[in-house]
Parts: C-alpha cells; sequence; structure tokens
C-alpha cells in the first residue's frame, strides 16, 4: 500500500470515528423545557428550551414571534439566543436552529408538518372562491352521468425561518383536509396542493377575505394581497395564490403587523402595527377609517363585531379600547383588574343576535376569559380555564364555542355560555400553540404551532361507548336482590301471613 493510499484510509477511518462519536452524543441528548416566561413587554410568549447532552450544554431560548436576524437594532432581531450557564461552555454562535428536522419536531397526535414553524393560519372560504362560472353552470344543468364530488375543505399555513440562511424555508402553503376514516378524525394531507416561497420575507399574520377576494399577508416590511386562482387542468379545486402588486401600496411598507383583520361581511380590514399604529380601511378602496398613531404600544390583537359597527383593540399595555366605526371614535376603554394582562380579544353572536366581547387575560399564574356587555361596556363574567399562558385564541362561528392554545402547546374547547371545557388535548403540539382557528361549520378546529406542525381536531366531545354508570349500578343491585331472593326463597315464604 502506498503512503497516499495509507494516509487516505487513516483519514477515512478518523472521520468515521468522529461521526459515529458525535451521533452516539446526539442520541444521547435530552430536550426538556427548563422555563417558561411571557414577554410583558410585548406580550409574547417566549419558551426557555435547555438541550442536555453527556458532554456538551448550552441554553437556547425562542420565541413565537418571528425573528430578522439582519436588523440588531430590533429587540425582535433573533429568533435563538444562546446563553452561557452555570458551569458550563458558551455554544457556538448560531443564527436560527432548522427546528424541522429537530427529532423533538416530529408530529404527533394527527399532526401535520411542512418544513417551517407556522406562524398564522385560516380556512379559504371554498364556497365562493370555486363558485361556477356561467358556462360551468351550463354544463352543471345539462344531465350527466354522475355529478362532480364536493370539494375537500382546505386550510392556508404561513410562516418560517426568518431572514437569514437560517435554512428553514418562508412559505405560504395550500393544504387540503383528508376525509375521517372508521375510527379516526380528519387530517391534513402530507403533501400540500399549493405552495409558494416567499423568500426572505417572512408571512407573520394573515387574514382570509370571507367572500373569497385573497389574502391579506402580514411581513416585516409591510402587508400583501395575494389573490386565488383556478389553474386550468384535470382538476378543477386546486388553488394558487398569486400576489397583487398592484394592491395595498397603502400598507406595502408600513412594517410589521401584529393584527390583521377582516370585517365579517368583508367590507372593512383593520391592521394593528408593531409600532402602535392603528388603521381600519373600507374594502376594496382602502378609504381610511380610522388613523391612529401610538409610539407607546404594540398592538396585540383586535376584532370586528358582526354588525360592523365596534372593533374591539388590545395593545400591550393599558385597558381594551372600542371603537365606534360609523363614527370614527373610540366609545369605551375596558379597565384592568389589578394584575391582569389582557391578550386576546373577539366578539361573539347570541342566539337573540345580542354580543359578547370575550377579552382574554393572564392575572398571576392563571389564565382566564372576561365576557363584556356590549352595551354597557361592563364585565359580566370571567373565569379562571389554566395555569398556562394563553398564546392563541378564537371564537366558532356558530357563536357556541371557544378554544385557548397555551404556551405549552395544549388546545382546549370551552362552551361559550358556561365556559365549561369540552374537549382538551393535553400536549398537542410540542410547542407554542401560535394560531387557532375554527372551520366554516365550527366541526373542526385548526391549531399550528412553532414546532412546525399543524393538526385539526374534532370540536365534538368524545361519544360515551360504554353504559351510564347509574344504570350499571342498578342493574348490580337487582342481580343482587335476585340472587338473594333465590337462596332464601323457602325462608321469605315461610315469614308471609298464612
Amino acid at each position: 500500500m502506498t503512503m497516499e493510499s495509507r494516509q487516505w484510509t487513516a483519514t477515512r477511518t478518523s472521520i468515521l470515528h468522529r461521526r459515529e462519536k458525535n451521533s452516539k452524543l446526539l442520541d444521547n441528548a435530552k430536550p426538556s423545557i427548563t422555563e417558561t416566561r411571557l414577554d410583558l413587554t410585548k406580550g409574547e410568549p417566549c419558551v426557555e428550551v435547555r438541550l442536555t447532552k453527556r458532554n456538551l450544554g448550552s441554553t437556547r431560548s425562542y420565541s413565537s414571534r418571528p425573528v430578522y436576524p439582519s436588523s440588531p437594532a430590533s429587540p425582535h432581531t433573533r429568533s435563538l439566543s444562546q446563553h452561557r450557564t452555570s458551569g458550563e461552555h458558551r455554544a457556538p454562535p448560531a443564527t436560527a436552529i432548522s427546528l424541522p428536522l429537530s427529532p423533538v419536531m416530529a408530529p404527533r397526535g394527527g399532526g401535520q408538518t411542512y418544513g417551517f414553524p407556522i406562524y398564522c393560519a385560516s380556512w379559504p372560504p371554498l364556497a365562493h372562491i370555486l363558485k361556477p362560472s356561467a358556462d360551468d353552470a351550463a354544463e352543471a344543468d345539462a344531465p350527466s352521468p354522475a355529478p362532480a364530488p364536493p370539494p375537500r375543505p382546505m386550510v392556508a399555513l404561513g410562516g418560517g425561518g426568518g431572514e437569514g440562511n437560517s435554512g428553514v424555508p418562508n412559505a405560504l402553503v395550500v393544504a387540503a383536509v383528508d376525509p375521517a376514516t372508521a375510527g379516526a378524525p380528519p387530517a391534513l394531507s402530507p403533501e400540500p396542493v399549493f405552495r409558494l416561497e416567499t423568500g426572505q420575507q417572512v408571512p407573520y399574520r394573515m387574514s382570509v377575505h370571507p367572500r373569497g377576494d385573497g389574502v391579506v399577508c402580514a411581513f416585516p416590511n409591510g402587508c400583501r394581497l395575494l389573490r386565488w386562482e383556478l389553474p386550468e387542468g384535470e382538476d378543477p379545486h386546486r388553488l394558487v395564490l398569486r400576489s397583487d402588486e398592484e394592491a395595498l401600496v397603502t400598507l406595502s411598507d408600513v412594517g410589521l403587523q401584529l393584527a390583521v383583520s377582516f370585517s365579517e361581511a368583508g367590507s372593512l380590514l383593520a391592521t394593528g402595527g408593531e409600532d402602535g399604529h392603528l388603521r381600519v380601511f373600507r374594502w376594496p378602496t382602502m378609504e381610511t377609517i380610522v388613523d391612529e398613531p401610538d409610539t407607546k404600544t404594540s398592538v396585540k390583537d383586535l376584532s370586528f363585531s358582526s354588525d360592523e359597527r365596534f372593533l374591539a383593540v388590545n395593545r400591550s399595555g393599558g385597558p381594551s379600547r372600542v371603537w365606534d366605526l360609523r363614527s370614527a371614535e373610540a366609545v369605551a376603554n375596558l379597565p384592568r383588574e389589578a394584575g391582569e394582562i389582557f391578550g386576546f380579544c373577539r366578539f361573539l353572536n347570541k342566539p337573540d343576535n345580542s354580543q359578547i366581547l370575550f377579552v382574554t387575560a393572564m392575572q398571576g399564574d392563571y389564565g382566564k376569559i372576561i365576557s363584556w356587555n356590549t352595551t354597557s361596556w361592563t364585565r359580566i363574567g370571567s373565569k379562571k380555564i389554566t395555569r398556562e399562558a394563553i398564546s392563541a385564541f378564537a371564537v366558532s362561528p356558530d357563536g357556541t364555542l371557544l378554544a385557548f392554545g397555551t404556551i405549552e402547546g395544549s388546545i382546549s374547547v370551552l362552551g361559550s355560555r358556561d365556559m365549561r371545557v369540552l374537549v382538551k388535548v393535553k400536549k398537542a403540539h410540542l410547542g407554542i400553540v401560535t394560531t387557532l382557528a375554527f372551520s366554516q361549520d365550527s366541526r373542526t378546529l385548526l391549531s399550528t404551532s412553532f414546532d412546525s406542525t399543524a393538526r385539526l381536531t374534532s370540536t365534538a366531545p368524545p361519544k360515551s361507548t360504554g353504559v351510564s354508570l347509574w344504570f350499571m349500578i342498578l342493574a348490580i343491585v337487582l342481580a343482587i336482590l335476585v340472587y338473594y331472593y333465590m337462596q332464601h326463597k323457602e325462608d321469605l315464604l315461610a315469614m308471609l301471613p298464612q
């Protein structure tokens, strides 16, 4: 063997030895959440994650906000920061972790992953998007051997790894819902119907127009409108999103918007910025209704009433404020009680067409839901519902259900009348729940997470397959009496009067 051959063999052996050693080291890694905390300045949950290894220790934290490594002056510039801990060596610097590739991020409990942390999600209104044309309607009137099957429900998802070379793409995805099978709930298909890479811009928030007039997405530099398109082909229900460069010029460079929402009828659009600027427009003319700059507090969440009269706005500090959009004036400030930090807000329609405003809040170690009368703007109820920080909140279209997600990855569905828990999925995700959205029929809850998973949960309480407990007790008692009678029949008859 030549000298060069011996050197090559020794080098190859050394490389294989190091790979085997590193593989064993990573196999022994035990991820654990060591601390959860709430960023009170921005109202954003953060999770402290420790990756404990046999000969290597490092503490890494990540936030549910997207991060932008190219702008270090911003307080939200890094998705992952590394700190020195007692008795540990400083880990080498890194700009991001490819979360979908980590074994910790594997989908569980019916979850589906599409390769990036998911920050926003919604249900496209297929009844309006797939509305047949005049030619299609004429063909439908003609006799046909078999009617076309109805389209499968679909969801729109957005997120990514942010700016920089993190290795995690920024993308918008449209995925179909596979129908439920025997013994299994509906689930998202593993292959998306459509995928749009968004380059260095991560989609952070989205609002789907309720009448099919596109999707407004909030990116780090501003908002963009994407239109639905139906490409020609054999599959008539394939959806495509195309960016409309001429629309939303007013919002193209306003910075990151932490809240984006269409009204229920789709005639109003509201956005709330990280810089505190609140904007309300008529859609699609983009005529300004409310324009309120506020450099002291960021907008955390906002919600339209179903009649489009009121807009509730929660900020990172202070009370919740309600705007009357007919007069374009603030009509109520909903005060906080001692220690309360407001989070999300949603209007809900009652069967008598009156409305209730629900506001989530953290108070000490508890998460709670507060209900407000929309005439007097006074509190009418409050209930502590969790000991975990609430990271997502939603109200069902039919007004019967509430849902919340936590930084620990759990989701719960409550009845809106008594706030009784109907469905609870502990650790539905391995990371912070970032978005919750009910389907149009309120039967399915879509949840997404920073761990790159999206999952569907049935909102119907699990049906009891056994016999009622009281019925079983009654049957046991009757069986005991019958047995006793059979064993002592003669004695009992003798005791009867002759």
